[in-house]
């Protein structure tokens, strides 16, 4: 196989030197060209170096973001006199509050958390002292989040990041992260004499030593990839530098016609929808009768750096496909991709659409942007500033490694994965069970250097691809042109791919699209089994011939079901293939021989 990226060669000319007034010769150019190169390169190291200091963020994002807002407040007589008044009002109620609370236990509380905020949902937080030190917290929280809103003039995206850094500082105060001011701590320190502090203490030296030798945590050895995960029974039936496209055995005596192909994200290992037997998507699909193919991203190293976004493409999906049709020839595929996977499925549909090649039969689309106009919060996390920073990282490296990714997202939900991690383990002295989940979200992978700076810039900071811009092979493609059925799956909590944004397919695409809105969040709420308790979902079907509907007034009008939402994509499905049931594929390409065929899940899974 020829090598993804292709060796260059610069021929440099040699001559004498140009007299005055002439145009310089070749040489010279080529030694101009070299100290331009190099001056940029000593630009990027010591942006590099100094993003070690600030954990690969961009530290002046923030101060102008910073500068945006205090200026405009500045300029605000009355902002900051309401402010001032409110810092008065809420303080008055406070101590108000106080007083009648030391008179009556009884007295409710002046205000109260936000919704989904867990820290203070024990008991204890409503006895004294604590819940003085709550409520006291909680009224500061309030009053913050007025004073970094309605700031007239300040650019949106600077007041989102001046509201976001003051909620990430705030949380750090949070007396629920002080033993002394916990009372669930407290309560566990009188029942174990202390030893949860103990216990605690040896977690954390755990962790850190984990950590320091870039061994995964505590736990995730009991989810083996092939042992305990990813055990559904399959071959590696093709493989590039990029993939192994795993073919799964079949289940069942006969089988739907067409077959399906799964594209994952790059980001992570493709093994989320194949987890544990009980809830593996792979494992559910193919015993409803599905044949089903899905690629295995190979973990790049720092050689790849020029690997480059359309090398996803051509050696990804494009190379399964031709694949699968030497596998399953002259029919047609149900392509699924999730997260990111489902962005690089949507701009290789798209490139399909422009140059006529139609093997999809439908697309699928798993918490997946193909708008980025509005991504949440990670927006925060892509300007073009930081965007230069994580490039000059890269240029460094080859690569961008899982942790420098792995350390955004956590930040997203800090509350969650940070603080109420550290007073559960490290203050409590408890350790949370490990589930599969957990397991396969600490195996995360590698991005190169090109692909990703690509990905940033195209989608995120242009939005190529909904505008129609993204360039294959020299034509610009558009989703427009896509016609085959759409099924775009959202999740009610997810900080990764909003699902307002997900919504955003509808405007895009001139076909019909079925969208269905998933509780849960990115991860969990894709992976929602049958039999998981406490699952729902909304679910519509748009045809261009109808009212397009924006996503607040898509709510009331979804149908509303309990359970998996699964079993409604199975339908889905069905009702998008042709009826008849076949015998199953043979496995692997034609003269290929099964009984030496690697075994799923492959090697590239394995790659640490």
């Amino acid at each position: 196989m020829h090598d993804i990226v292709s060796s260059r060669s610069v021929a440099r000319s040699t001559g004498d030197a140009t007299a005055p007034g002439t145009p310089p010769s070749s040489s010279a150019r080529a030694s101009e060209h070299e100290m331009e190169a190099g001056f940029a390169n000593l630009d990027r190291f010591a942006a590099a170096t100094g993003a070690r200091l600030t954990g690969g963020l961009s530290s002046v994002a923030s101060v102008l973001a910073m500068a945006d807002w205090s200026m405009h407040l500045a300029a605000m007589p009355g902002k900051r006199t309401e402010l001032g008044l409110e810092a008065w009002r809420s303080s008055v109620r406070y101590w108000e509050n106080v007083a009648s609370a030391l008179l009556d236990a009884g007295t409710p509380a002046p205000i109260e958390p936000e919704r989904g905020d867990n820290r203070f949902r024990d008991a204890g937080w409503d006895g004294m002292p604590y819940r003085f030190l709550r409520d006291g917290f909680l009224v500061m929280e309030n009053w913050w989040r007025g004073a970094t809103s309605d700031v007239r003039g300040v650019e949106p995206r600077n007041a989102e990041m001046v509201s976001f850094s003051a909620r990430q500082w705030l949380d750090v105060f949070s007396p629920s992260n002080f033993p002394l001011t916990n009372p669930e701590v407290m309560r566990k320190a009188r029942e174990t004499r202390g030893l949860n502090f103990l216990t605690g203490m040896l977690n954390w030296i755990d962790d850190a030593g984990r950590l320091a030798a870039h061994r995964p945590p505590a736990g995730t050895e009991e989810f083996a990839v092939g042992k305990e995960v990813a055990v559904t029974p399959g071959k590696v039936v093709y493989s590039n530098h990029l993939i192994e496209l795993i073919q799964y055995a079949p289940a069942t005596d006969k089988v739907a016609a067409e077959p399906i192909l799964i594209v994952p994200a790059w980001i992570m290992k493709y093994y989320i929808l194949d987890l544990s037997p009980e809830n593996s998507l792979v494992k559910f699909l193919v015993d409803r009768g599905h044949t089903v193919f899905c690629i295995s991203w190979r973990n790049v190293t720092a050689e790849d750096r020029n690997v480059s976004l359309d090398d996803y493409r051509l050696y990804g999906p494009m190379a399964a496909l031709d694949a699968i049709s030497q596998i399953v020839p002259d029919t047609k595929v149900h392509a699924a991709g999730y997260c990111l996977g489902g962005t690089l499925l949507s701009l290789t549909a798209a490139a399909m659409a422009e140059f006529g090649d139609d093997r999809l039969k439908t697309m699928t689309l798993f918490a997946a942007q193909t708008d980025f106009t509005e991504p949440g919060e990670l927006e925060l996390f892509v300007n073009e500033s930081q965007v230069s920073l994580l490039e000059a990282m890269m240029w460094k490296r080859g690569l961008l490694d899982a942790s420098q990714m792995a350390g955004a997202f956590q930040i997203l939900r800090s509350n969650d994965l940070i603080w109420s991690r550290l007073v559960h383990e490290y203050l409590m002295g408890e350790r949370s069970p490990m589930i599969d989940l957990m397991a396969w979200n600490a195996d995360a992978t590698r991005m190169p250097y090109r692909m990703h700076s690509e990905y940033l810039r195209s989608m995120f900071l242009r939005n190529d691809l909904a505008a129609g811009r993204y360039v294959v092979d020299g034509h610009p493609v558009s989703l427009n042109n896509i016609e085959a059925p759409i099924f775009a799956v959202g999740t009610e909590r997810d900080h990764v791919a909003p699902w307002h944004s997900v919504y955003k397919i509808h405007y895009l695409a001139n076909t019909e699209v079925t969208f269905l809105l998933a509780s849960g969040g990115h991860n969990a709420g894709i992976v929602s089994e049958p039999g998981h308790p406490h699952r729902h979902y909304r679910i519509a079907t748009y045809t261009p011939e109808g009212v397009c509907l924006s996503a607040d007034e898509w709510i009331p009008t979804a149908e509303q079901r309990e359970g998996s939402w699964w079993l409604a994509w199975d339908d889905w499905l069905a009702g998008h293939s042709v009826p008849d049931r076949v015998a199953p594929p043979p496995m692997g390409l034609p003269g290929s021989d099964s009984d030496e065929l690697t075994n799923a899940p492959g090697k590239y899974v394995l790659q640490s």
